[in-house]
């Protein structure tokens, strides 16, 4: 096996395409639009890998190929291509391998080392739309920035099992990134952030601690929501974001980051129509400032109270009035239906 990453010089060349998608090959991911073969369909690339190494069938399923490409750099997207190119060696790490690519690719903690090795790879959340200064692993082998996707794969690959055993050698690239996580986490823990269900309408309302925006620069309104942490205590398959401020709340409504990929496990989330949602939302703001608006710029966006640079301010609206136009914004769009 080897890998080369996708350029259009492969176009008509046999290969695996392996977590991205392109044409003229067997695939093996999660993205939308995948023919990965059944018998080995998983919820990350990175497990699919692993029941394809692991399969008894892997030369039927391969047609026997060794080219192995990949159209992007992420974690789930390197741990897919090294577990393919190490087959059964891949094995005894199944587990921290699926738990970097869950971290990686759906801003999910299924274990402390996961995200660490996650972090590691790619940076911070991939839910972060500021993760912007490539992969820290990439960076260090280098001793430079990496903004090439496919010398980032040429660094990273060779490194990858000796991450994967000896996580602490590399603390200083994921300590800050993992600081940032537990914290999240723990306010959950203590009760300083919350999370209430509206089961029926499959809705989380996540109302954030002010302290998780203390310090370090960190802004709601330039960075992502912690992700990993409400994933964690978050059930719903809408998550009402609430982010205290001196003059309001912060607002955005996300569906899970799951949601993006083809999953098997994780249940398939529709995108909703918010039209009156928006509508009723708008007509009760008394914000001057900003409206509530369509919002889309990340994968799993779907609504954020915005000003007109489209920059998230301050709602005047507190949570159970805005978890109340929505659950009974959806009861009535059920109850018609």
């Amino acid at each position: 096996m080897r890998f080369e990453f996708y350029s259009e010089a492969l176009d008509n060349v046999p290969k695996l395409s392996v977590d991205g998608t392109v044409d003229n090959s067997i695939h093996f991911s999660h993205w939308q639009g995948n023919t990965t073969p059944p018998e080995v369909k998983a919820d990350t690339s990175t497990e699919i890998a692993l029941n394809l190494v692991a399969s008894p069938n892997r030369a039927v399923l391969t047609n026997g190929i060794e080219l192995i490409t990949n159209n992007h750099f992420d974690t789930d997207g390197t741990l897919s291509v090294w577990t393919v190119l190490n087959g059964e060696r891949a094995l005894p790490y199944r587990d921290l391998l699926i738990a970097a690519a869950e971290a990686g690719d759906f801003s999910e903690h299924s274990s402390d080392d996961g995200v660490r090795v996650s972090i590691a790879i790619q940076g911070a959340d991939q839910a972060s739309p500021n993760n912007d200064t490539g992969s820290p692993l990439a960076r260090l082998i280098a001793g430079e920035n990496v903004d090439d996707d496919a010398r980032a794969y040429e660094l990273v690959l060779p490194e990858v099992e000796r991450l994967l055993t000896n996580i602490d050698d590399y603390e200083s690239l994921w300590r800050e990134g993992w600081e940032s996580v537990a914290a999240a986490i723990e306010s959950f823990e203590r009760g300083e952030s919350k999370v209430t269900e509206f089961a029926d309408m499959k809705i989380s309302l996540i109302t954030l601690a002010p302290k998780l925006f203390d310090g370090a620069g960190f802004s709601p309104t330039r960075h992502a929501a912690p992700y990993t942490a409400i994933s964690k205590f978050a059930k719903g398959e809408l998550f009402l974001i609430a982010i205290p401020t001196s003059s309001g709340w912060f607002y955005r409504l996300d569906y899970p980051y799951y949601s993006w990929a083809e999953t098997v496990v994780r249940p398939r989330v529709e995108r909703r129509d918010l039209t009156a949602v928006l509508q009723l939302l708008n007509g009760k703001e008394s914000h001057p400032g900003g409206s509530w608006k369509s919002d889309n710029r990340e994968m799993t966006s779907a609504v954020k109270f915005l000003d007109n640079a489209g920059t998230l301010v301050a709602s005047r609206l507190e949570p159970h009035e805005v978890a109340e136009v929505l659950t009974s914004s959806f009861l009535l769009a059920a109850t018609s239906a």
